[in-house]
């Protein structure tokens, strides 16, 4: 029978409370990829800091600890998804979740970030007072509520809600009578083998899963209301041939500069010229298709290419399950699930299926949804403007880390963490106490909002009103490019847009 597609857990006994008399400088949020990286920059930026990263889990790894789909694997290449301190120097580009968690693991226990996670610990609260120009944190930790202090607070929370995937609704889903399934929540126990595996979507989750399910399922049909761009793409990298010339770390900074350079001009290409980047995407997706798949509908998009992330196929694994003809592709809207049976609105019919999985992409949330005051007042993050893509306009002394969707996260995340520390330091030599981004009346009235997010995605789309917001001007326009980006991070402008408090002995 149907399980439900996500829900809110059960609510808990009300916990105690303790405070802790000792402030930190900073308290991340999260110990998934954005908060690890953070910590790496504190401590080596900022030597004397104290810091501690909360972790609302049990286990460091964010999305890599999470999913636990088959064959979960990122989307981008590892030399610009893993950390640039600690180098990825394996034989592909592009890793399963396992090899990654494993990886992350490693760096924090090499650089002793290790130390400074408590997990378990679920931010509920940050309250912010100009009095005390500090953020206090109702932390909830083995039942009991915990109140940390700190100077400076960092969301590495991610961009995703953990617990409520984002259910479409789908028609009649209560009449399956076989198993259904989130990939957000996959069970240990599901069993698969020799069934007709239904997977519904069309996004990077269900082109991962599509070749894997088929490794063991009797047939795994992809259903998509419209098709996604696909890349197939060569997932290894010959270091060992390499290595004999040029010395590991050279090939690791190489391997990592191409893979900017490169996902920088086929984003640009893409976007200066989508209509012949469109035929170009066409002409290579047939090359790899097998003989009785047609492009269209399956392969055509309705978008332009990096409307919405391209997805990838690491050495084709996709179009060699299709062509083993295990794995097919269905393209229509559902009007009704009937026992085992999905009917399209075309009358097409899905017969025999045993398992539906929904693939049908995340609920985007930012900020953990942290309940968040200023001065007793609550904020609503999603009305804010946001300073260099990072701090919420009137919100002293927070960052929020966001990466990029038309490159690797952590570039983004990184170039974050690069400014917002910088900017600490900035705030030491002035003897200031915090940083506020400000927009008076007059500059708000006339800037324009944009996405801080550029995607037409459907989760994205459904995600507007609760995504913070950047600006068309100034310091408040979204970050997209990694290389202007990385520049203003390092050497730009970081005094516009900010008012500065000073030390109470100042």
């Amino acid at each position: 029978m149907p399980k439900p597609c996500g829900g809110s857990s059960p609510s808990a006994p009300e916990p105690s409370s303790s405070s802790s008399s000792s402030v930190l400088d900073f308290a991340i949020i999260g110990a998934g990829i954005s908060g690890i990286n953070f910590a790496y920059r504190i401590q080596s930026t900022l030597p004397l800091a104290s810091y501690a990263i909360l972790e609302g889990r049990d286990s460091i790894g964010g999305t890599w600890d999470l999913f636990r789909y088959p064959g979960v694997r990122s989307d981008s290449d590892l030399y610009t998804l893993g950390f640039v301190w600690r180098p990825w120097l394996e034989g592909c580009a592009i890793a399963e979740g396992d090899t990654i968690l494993k990886y992350m693991r490693q760096a924090v226990r090499e650089k002793g970030i290790d130390r400074h996670v408590r997990m378990g610990h679920k931010v509920l609260k940050a309250r912010w007072t100009d009095k005390s120009q500090q953020w206090t944190l109702d932390v909830e930790s083995n039942g009991e509520l915990k109140h940390i202090h700190s100077r400076f607070l960092i969301f590495g929370t991610g961009y995703y809600d953990y617990k409520n995937p984002l259910c479409p609704p789908i028609p009649d889903l209560e009449q399956f009578t076989g198993e259904v399934v989130h990939p957000q929540f996959w069970p240990e126990d599901l069993n698969y083998a020799g069934k007709h595996v239904v997977v519904i979507g069309s996004g990077a989750t269900a082109v991962t899963l599509l070749p894997n399910l088929a490794q063991k399922a009797g047939h795994v049909t992809m259903l998509q209301r419209s098709p996604s761009y696909i890349i197939s793409a060569d997932n290894k990298t010959e270091l060992r041939l390499l290595r004999r010339f040029i010395p590991l770390l050279w090939i690791y900074q190489l391997l990592r500069w191409r893979q900017m350079a490169i996902m920088f001009l086929l984003v640009q290409f893409c976007d200066l010229f989508p209509n012949f980047a469109k035929r170009q995407l066409r002409t290579a997706t047939e090359k790899v298709l097998p003989a009785h798949v047609p492009y269209d509908p399956h392969f055509k998009p309705r978008y332009k290419p990096w409307e919405q992330r391209l997805c990838v196929s690491p050495n084709g694994d996709f179009f060699d399950a299709l062509r083993s003809r295990k794995a097919s592709v269905s393209t229509g809207h559902i009007q009704g699930i009937k026992d085992r049976a999905i009917i399209l609105e075309s009358g097409e019919q899905i017969e025999d299926v045993d398992v539906i999985i929904t693939a049908t992409g995340l609920r985007m949330m930012f900020a953990g949804d942290i309940e968040v005051s200023v001065n007793g007042k609550t904020v609503n993050l999603a009305e804010k403007f946001l300073w260099k893509g990072c701090m919420f306009q009137d919100m002293p002394n927070a960052c929020l880390v966001v990466g990029y969707t038309n490159a690797s996260w952590t570039l983004g995340a990184d170039a974050t963490a690069i400014l917002f520390c910088r900017l600490v330091q900035q705030m030491q030599r002035l003897g200031s106490a915090s940083a506020r981004p400000h927009l008076d009346a007059k500059q708000q009235s006339v800037m324009k909002s944009v996405p801080v997010i550029d995607l037409s995605s459907t989760y994205v789309q459904k995600a507007r009103d609760s995504i913070p917001k950047a600006g068309d001007r100034g310091v408040w326009k979204p970050k997209y490019n990694f290389l202007s980006n990385y520049w203003d991070a390092r050497w730009g402008d970081i005094m516009t847009g900010l008012r500065f408090s000073p030390k109470a002995n100042s």
